[in-house]
C-alpha cells in the first residue's frame, strides 16, 4: 500500500481520498435496504460506510429487487389470467387485480431480497 503525503509546514500529512460513489440515485428498494442495514445490521452498515461500498451494495439490491418484481408480477398475472383482453373489457377490474398482485409481490421482494 503506497500513500502519498503532502507537506504542510513541518509535517507530512497523508493525502487520503474517499472512494468515488456511483452517480445513480437510490430509489425505493435501495433506500429500504440502507434503512434495514442501519436498523438491524449495524455492524455491516458501519463496515460498508467505512469502506465506501454502501451505496454500491444498495444499488445492487435495488436492481435485483426491480428485476424480481417484474418477473413475479408477470408470472402471477399470467397465472391469474390477467391479460390485455381483460384490460380492454373491464379496466377497473384489471387495475384492481394488478394492484393486488403488485402489493403481494412487494411483500415477497421485501422478504426475499431487501431484508435477507
Amino acid at each position: 500500500m503506497e500513500l502519498e503525503y503532502v507537506k504542510c509546514e513541518d509535517y507530512y500529512i497523508p493525502a487520503l481520498r474517499a472512494n468515488e460513489e456511483p452517480e445513480e440515485p437510490l430509489t425505493k428498494w435501495g433506500l429500504m435496504r440502507r434503512s434495514f442495514l442501519k436498523e438491524h445490521r449495524r455492524g455491516i452498515y458501519s463496515g460498508m460506510m467505512l469502506e465506501g461500498t454502501l451505496k454500491e451494495h444498495c444499488l445492487s439490491i435495488q436492481h435485483q429487487a426491480e428485476e424480481r418484481m417484474d418477473v413475479i408480477v408477470e408470472q402471477m398475472a399470467r397465472a391469474q389470467g390477467i391479460d390485455e383482453r381483460l384490460k380492454a373489457s373491464d379496466q377497473m377490474q384489471w387495475v384492481q387485480m394488478m394492484n393486488n398482485i403488485k402489493n403481494s409481490v412487494e411483500e415477497i421482494v421485501i422478504q426475499e431480497i431487501v431484508c435477507a
